[in-house]
């Protein structure tokens, strides 16, 4: 079999009418609400403050709109095919209808990295809020050796830190991977209250934030300028290269929305719901992070913004209400506990799909008989991602999840081309507009953003894929249905 045999989309398309095992509960509000879940987090409340301190000063702004640019370019690609292709697996399932097994396990592979790692890194940052929030409000410390990872990761090298195990992280996603086996019904209401809460709160500091901008106009003038402060003579470090690493830095408050086109087989109606649910919330998000970042750098001066609780203490430095400081650290609770939660339950269905497909073990197919869940690949994904969180370091996950994404994005754009030009007779619910030329700058983008990241973060990924290319030659080849329905 060629290696660059292709999946026809005709028999995608029966396989998504005919499959019942996974229950279609998912409205587009669901949907929406799944891709703000996994988007707004750690990004809103911590990376922006830090982003803006270490590398693009009140240009963060700028930084925010290249990376939702990139985002929105490949979200519109990814509509395009979840209305085509309305199968769980994102990614790995357009690469397999458009440019064949070999690159489809490829993607498939990487976003094994994307979501795996993923769900820990918003575990591990969960962890310290919940820390510091016990001991703020109870005065309940936890012993730091029962909160740090064991591995440590300074100066580009990795260290022993005495500590045992990051106990709340692994806490996190035990409980999250329970309830996500219980149900995907249940998970998605979870989620809409999580959900509604923290984006209350946001707009309630983006509120109080435009107040007193407008009320105390001198003041934020002085913190805006300038704006785009002057690059330190190293790359990265403010100026235009500055905004640009910020751009891939921030990036990671972006990721996310893919994760709705994984859901695609729980939608009632992929065809119309997924490209809402996509756009919808990228969006949403986009503009709220332009408001957020604008306005938080407007009220403080961004050399002060470098500290594990930018948004708190920027809202207490300008008179805030006291209340308003706890009010925001639930909120930032809750928001990275429906990242983890929404990247858990897209990790299964990548499995889920690869499984169908012959690349992984049949036994990853199962569904539960009364949930309706892929329970075995649930609770793979958790006790893999509690190990993770247990053990490693949050700079280190973050890395590999941006590396990981943008090279995802990237491949979904160019098969958007490829699929154009081999297949224009298609029926497409959705169209992603400007073909070729948007998928181009939306996968240039994203690469420029990779170009930002450590040479590290690159040797990680080529090892990663190193590993995925021995078990696709020594196992899963011998075993693609595919492969062997040709022979």
């Amino acid at each position: 079999m060629s290696l660059f045999q292709t999946k026809s989309i005709e028999s995608l398309q029966t396989e998504a009418a005919g499959d019942h095992s996974l229950r279609r509960v998912l409205t587009a509000t669901n949907l929406v609400s799944l891709g703000i879940g996994a988007i707004i987090g750690a990004g809103i409340f911590v990376f922006t403050g830090q982003t803006a301190a270490n590398n693009a000063g009140p240009a963060i702004v700028i930084s925010f709109i290249i990376s939702g640019v990139s985002c929105i370019f490949a979200g519109l690609c990814y509509a395009e095919f979840a209305s085509m292709i309305p199968i769980a697996g994102s990614a790995y399932t357009y690469a397999y209808a458009t440019m064949g097994e070999f690159l489809a396990w490829i993607i498939g592979w990487d976003l094994i990295l994307e979501y795996l790692f993923t769900a820990p890194s918003v575990a591990v940052g969960c962890s310290g809020l919940i820390v510091a929030f016990l001991k703020d409000v109870f005065g309940f410390a936890i012993p730091p050796v029962l909160t740090g990872a064991p591995v440590g990761y300074v100066n580009d090298h990795y260290v022993l830190t005495g500590n045992i195990v990051n106990l709340p992280a692994v806490a996190i996603i035990g409980l999250l991977s329970v309830l996500l086996i219980l149900g995907v019904k249940e998970s998605a209401n979870f989620n809409n209250v999580m959900v509604i809460t923290k984006v209350s709160v946001i707009l309630v500091c983006i509120g109080f934030g435009a107040w007193f901008v407008f009320t105390h106009l001198d003041v934020a003038i002085a913190n805006w300028t300038p704006f785009i402060p002057e690059n330190t003579g190293k790359f990265g470090q403010f100026g235009w290269s500055g905004i640009l690493k910020g751009a891939g830095v921030i990036f990671f408050a972006y990721i996310g929305f893919d994760a709705v086109s994984t859901s695609a087989q729980e939608a009632k109606n992929p065809q119309r719901d997924l490209p809402r649910g996509i756009m919808g919330s990228l969006i949403i998000c986009t503009v709220i992070f332009i408001l957020f970042s604008a306005l938080l750098t407007g009220m403080v001066k961004y050399t002060t913004l470098n500290n594990d609780a930018p948004v708190v203490n920027a809202l207490l430095a300008v008179g805030a209400p006291g209340w308003l400081r706890y009010v925001v650290e639930i909120a930032a609770i809750m928001g990275l506990c429906s990242v983890c939660l929404v990247m858990l339950m897209g990790q299964p269905r990548i499995f889920f799909s690869m499984a169908k497909d012959g690349l992984l073990p049949q036994v990853f197919t199962k569904v539960h008989p009364r949930f309706k869940t892929p329970y075995v690949t649930q609770s793979l994904t958790g006790v893999l991602a509690m190990i993770i969180a247990g053990v490693l370091p949050l700079q280190l996950l973050g890395e590999l999840v941006n590396i990981g994404t943008l090279f995802a994005f990237i491949i979904v754009s160019v098969a958007i081309i490829v699929l154009r030009r081999t297949r224009p007779d298609l029926p497409r619910p959705f169209r992603t507009p400007w073909v070729p030329v948007l998928p181009i700058v939306g996968a240039a983008v994203c690469f420029a953003q990779m170009c930002g990241l450590p040479g590290d973060t690159w040797l990680r990924l080529v090892i990663w894929m190193v590993i995925g290319l021995f078990i696709y030659f020594f196992y899963s080849r011998k075993r693609s249905k595919l492969s062997l329905a040709s022979r």
